[in-house]
């Protein structure tokens, strides 16, 4: 049987601002891109707590959509996906907005890490083509310029199907056991859902 672990919006929000001043320290990104649908609302979060880390007011957030996870014909589950499919992905202008930058990938969590490794591939090969765009001796300095880290709310203990480069810093909330993570944003009930959440931890 799956074990389920309910996490809370506040939960959510809690993990966010305290790792947020490890992320200014170590990091310090520039721009944030989220992975939908489930890097949405830590994204937000995530920018709320760095401008006030910061002062960039201006920070803004990117959206790419990717997903792993596809239905479970007959049942209202899902299930982990062979591969990773591109819904959405960053138009010229903020692909143009990478080069030179911090950018901080976010999503919610870290299981195969196949969709983490997968956006960080292709925004590079992203940012090699941008680059082909500045004299050529210019681009050096700018790649060493441009960085990826990556946050996920949580990150669960288990082998993972793919790996980051190893200068990609990586942060996460939470490391968890593999349990099913049922998140708020899921519920149907909210006031349910918060409601299993606390008689969870009773």
């Amino acid at each position: 049987m799956v074990q389920h672990l309910r996490v809370t919006y506040n939960d959510i929000h809690n993990l966010i601002r305290e790792r947020t001043p490890q992320i200014v320290r170590d990091f310090n990104p520039d721009l944030l891109i989220a992975i939908g649908g489930g890097g949405f609302f830590p994204a937000r979060v995530m920018r709320t707590f760095l401008r006030e880390e910061t002062g960039k007011k201006t920070m803004q957030i990117q959206a790419i959509g990717l997903s792993l996870y596809e239905p479970v014909e007959g049942t209202t589950a899902q299930q982990i996906g062979h591969e990773v499919i591109r819904t959405q992905w960053l138009g010229p202008e903020c692909l143009k907005s990478l080069v030179g930058r911090r950018n901080l990938i976010v999503d919610e969590v870290d299981d195969t890490r196949k969709t983490l490794h997968y956006a960080i591939s292709e925004l590079w090969k992203d940012v090699e083509k941008e680059l082909l765009s500045y004299p050529e001796e210019e681009r050096a300095a700018l790649r060493d310029a441009t960085k990826f880290g990556v946050f996920v709310v949580h990150n669960k203990l288990k082998a993972k199907l793919a790996e980051i480069a190893a200068d990609t810093l990586y942060f996460s909330g939470a490391d968890v056991e593999d349990l099913w993570l049922d998140y708020p944003w899921e519920a149907i009930n909210i006031d349910e859902h918060d409601r299993l959440a606390q008689s969870d931890r009773a």
